[in-house]
């Protein structure tokens, strides 16, 4: 799609970890006419800072990254920059995230296996209002069903995570001990694992931690 004086570059922040996988998507979407890659970042909390301070239209986020997850990020774009879209491209295609992704307000979720035209045109096709999501993802996600664990089972499996113990993840999140041995339990029984860390394993693996 050729670039005209009339129709000025779509302004993309690009976020993503791994910096030679960054500045390789930089210069394929640099190879479209009409897209210019303005902030590239390596943080998850640097995004909403790059997006205001460059005028970001679209922001294309891996999930994964150190300071804030993509999803996270997003979550945060849609409250202090509200008109920037934003584009999810992951080399994780776990149904959970595509789920999680869209409640945080992504208008587009793909992965990075895609061939780079495919996350081109998603960025012209999020401006212009539309959603895209990958089909695969979608099924997957539909026969999958929804998360079961709540918003505080997820917190303190999260918390989990590291090995912390009881009494350290109660201090963090501001819990009882019991409470925690409950939001554990509850987290544990949901995905029929025999432990935390295999409720932690398993609930990573679709992508609902």
């Amino acid at each position: 799609m050729g670039n005209t004086e009339n129709s000025p570059s779509i302004r993309v922040l690009l976020a993503e970890d791994q910096g030679m996988v960054r500045e390789a998507l930089a210069a394929l979407l640099g190879l479209e006419g009409d897209i210019d890659v303005v902030a590239q970042v390596g943080r998850g909390d640097e995004v909403v800072a790059a997006a205001l301070a460059n005028e970001v239209q679209v922001a294309v986020l891996d999930i994964e990254m150190p300071g804030m997850t993509g999803i996270e990020a997003a979550a945060e774009l849609r409250k202090k920059a509200p008109g920037t879209k934003v584009v999810i491209a992951t080399t994780f295609g776990r149904p959970g995230y595509l789920r999680r992704a869209m409640e945080s307000g992504a208008d587009a979720f793909l992965v990075k296996d895609a061939p780079a035209s495919e996350l081109a045109e998603a960025v012209r096709r999020v401006l212009r209002g539309e959603r895209v999501i990958d089909p695969a993802l979608a099924a997957a996600a539909l026969a999958e069903g929804a998360n079961p664990l709540t918003g505080r089972e997820r917190d303190v499996l999260g918390a989990a995570a590291d090995g912390a113990v009881n009494a350290d993840i109660a201090k963090r999140l501001h819990l009882s001990e019991g409470t925690v041995r409950n939001y554990l339990s509850m987290a544990i029984q949901k995905t029929e694992a025999r432990n935390r860390t295999e409720a932690v394993r398993i609930a990573r693996e679709k992508g609902w931690l």
